[in-house]
């Protein structure tokens, strides 16, 4: 109780409800600096309390409830769906998000307020007596670095922002001196980089944390950030390119995106991007951070390689770099188990809820390492096969799919043809029906989503597209309590990297040599001329096209989806079509046909969040993003 009385206090110690709502409440009983840093117990609670806006990324059903930020992003993107009503991802899908949407509110305010906490808390921790100045510098950097990355979660779904003065306005300051235009994308970037430039120059931050501090602001996240946010500079959506926000500009004419979109220009915000990534890989690769790698008699054992990696459930995963620990699972977990009704006990039985959608089932390498599916016709749904993958759309295996290189089963007999000899990944991260549950503690189980199956409709709850979100399910009881919500990996930087190097730097060997890295621990032939590799993507367009299918694929589920589409300034075709499935209403051969189960629609709007309608009414100088009506 204690903490939460502190957490409401420090809150209230900046606000600027007399003048602006970039944050709601202000209690009349706020504590004094004296009080809120007179013990070293009562800095580090407000220290807790800077980190407490970070993203539970276990609790995307629910976006807008609590303190944390869960967001919307993988339901909100064409890789799945929710079975019920309520996820606030269905707004984003169906284009019926306004100004004055909660979700849209809540992002808003809630990291607004983290960002004042941690301007509070640098500015009041030096009255700490009992704080010794190494410490107290380590964590004044860790509120510095965290205040940073607000910012850029900010800048990604509103785009430019306003950027508040580091020093902690008054609560009684008058109302002229919070009327906040927004800053352009290049101020917001500057300013973002250039607060993880001082964190990294103050050498205050351990490299790496360890032990108790697990979870805590290093600098090699902070390092991580600093190329995330470099690449979002860099791609068409912030670069200038984007003609659709070229006249987005404040009251005073001051236009908000790049003006200059020239090819050396935008050549050099990629460079910068690539060096940063680059940078970090060089720090700390391989004796900090690599991608995990598990061996079964000699052999990579990519499966589960790869299955581990995202799991976060040792603080021994040298790959994972940005994570919440001991963040609850349970609605998580809940949405990634089916039903299984009829398994041995409730451990084994769930909702299933979140569903995979057809096109991210598509985009899954064959075991060779090609594309089956090359895209759809015109109707949308149907595929157009690679006849050179060894694709089969109809009929069903006659035995068990073991893996070529450790013969560790994958899939059993019996299933669609379609979802046999395909890569580990596919495997790690899809539940089809016929396939095997993860959880074998009282006895092997096997999923059935056909209307009337174990799993069906039926039953009252299953995924709408006849496939199971499996990454990050769990392995045992889906109440399984806490885990390590990772969310920022390894792989992510080499993909940057190769993306950013591709960019600027096309026939660079480096873009072969990461991206081959991805592939390679995923256990399927790498790009090469060599014998076994599969022939190089020729020229940057072909390039470009091979690493984003190697980012869907890699990263999938991991909230990076929604965001690429729209960097890369391609969600109005991936985010403007029916999502597809298997048809959940039918049993038998009716079920496994492709269906097209949801209409999705997005207008060039849709690339950002509209800013919230009640702040635009406050604040004078905000202006609402390019055709967000200020009526609705």
């Amino acid at each position: 109780m204690k903490k939460n009385i502190i957490f409401g206090l420090l809150l209230a110690t900046f606000c600027f409800t007399s003048c602006s709502d970039f944050f709601d409440q202000m209690p009349t009983d706020r504590l004094t600096y004296k009080d809120l840093f007179e013990t070293k117990a009562s800095t580090e609670r407000a220290l807790a309390t800077v980190y407490s806006y970070i993203p539970d990324e276990f609790h995307q059903r629910f976006p807008s409830e609590g303190s944390s930020t869960p967001g919307a992003w993988t339901a909100g993107s064409d890789e799945a769906e929710y079975f019920w009503n309520f996820p606030a991802s269905h707004l984003i899908n169906n284009n019926t998000l306004t100004p004055k949407t909660s979700m849209v509110g809540e992002y808003w305010r809630k990291y607004y307020i983290g960002i004042s906490t941690a301007s509070q808390f640098i500015a009041g921790a030096p009255e700490c007596r009992e704080l010794e100045a190494k410490l107290l510098a380590q964590w004044i950097e860790e509120a510095r670095a965290v205040r940073a990355m607000y910012y850029f979660y900010l800048l990604r779904i509103y785009g430019p922002i306003p950027i508040l003065q580091d020093t902690p306005i008054n609560v009684d300051a008058p109302f002229e001196e919070v009327q906040l235009p927004r800053n352009t994308v290049e101020e917001c970037v500057d300013y973002i980089v250039g607060e993880f430039d001082k964190v990294l120059k103050s050498e205050s931050l351990p490299d790496k944390t360890i032990a108790s501090n697990y979870g805590r602001i290093d600098n090699g996240i902070v390092m991580a950030f600093k190329a995330e946010v470099l690449q979002f500079a860099a791609s068409d959506l912030y670069n200038g390119k984007s003609s659709f926000f070229a006249n987005l500009e404040n009251k005073n004419g001051t236009k908000l995106f790049p003006t200059d979109n020239s090819e050396t220009t935008i050549r050099n915000k990629w460079q910068r991007a690539a060096k940063a990534s680059k940078d970090f890989i060089d720090k700390f690769v391989p004796t900090t951070y690599d991608l995990n790698r598990v061996y079964i008699n000699g052999k990579l054992n990519a499966y589960q390689s790869y299955r581990d990696a995202v799991r976060g459930g040792e603080f021994t995963n040298k790959e994972m770099i940005f994570y919440r620990i001991s963040v609850d699972n349970n609605a998580m977990q809940y949405d990634r188990t089916p039903r299984n009704s009829g398994a041995p006990s409730g451990g084994y039985r769930a909702s299933g809820g979140l569903g995979a959608s057809q096109q991210i089932v598509d985009a899954y390498f064959m075991a060779n390492g090609k594309q089956p599916i090359l895209g759809y016709q015109s109707d949308g749904i149907t595929p157009v096969i690679n006849p050179e993958a060894g694709y089969e759309d109809s009929g069903f295996t006659d035995a068990i799919y073991y893996d070529p290189i450790t013969g560790i089963e994958l899939a059993p007999k019996g299933i669609s043809k379609a979802w046999a000899n395909r890569e580990p990944r596919f495997y790690a991260d899809i539940t089809f029906s016929g396939q095997k549950w993860l959880n074998t503690e009282e006895g092997e189980f096997f999923t059935d989503f056909s209307y009337d199956g174990n799993s069906g409709l039926h039953n009252g709850e299953c995924p709408p597209t006849g496939y199971t979100v499996r990454k990050n399910a769990p392995l045992g009881a889906w109440s399984s309590g806490n885990a390590i919500c990772i969310l920022l990996r390894l792989a992510q930087v080499y993909l940057n990297y190769a993306e950013a190097l591709n960019e600027c730097e096309p026939g660079n060997s480096d873009i072969l040599l990461y991206l081959n890295l991805i592939r390679e621990r995923a256990g399927i032939p790498t790009y090469g001329t060599g014998v076994d590799q599969i022939p190089i993507p020729a020229g940057q367009d072909a390039m470009r096209e091979a690493i984003r299918t190697e980012r869907r694929i890699e990263l999938a589920f991991e909230n990076s989806r929604y965001f690429d589409v729209r960097r890369w300034c391609i969600a109005d075709k991936t985010e403007n079509m029916p999502l597809c499935g298997m048809n959940v209403n039918a049993n038998g051969a009716n079920f496994y046909k492709r269906t097209w189960f949801e209409n999705r629609i997005f207008e060039n709007k849709m690339y950002f969040f509209p800013i919230p309608q009640k702040d635009i009414d406050i604040d004078k100088e905000l202006v609402q993003n390019t055709e967000w009506s200020t009526q609705q």
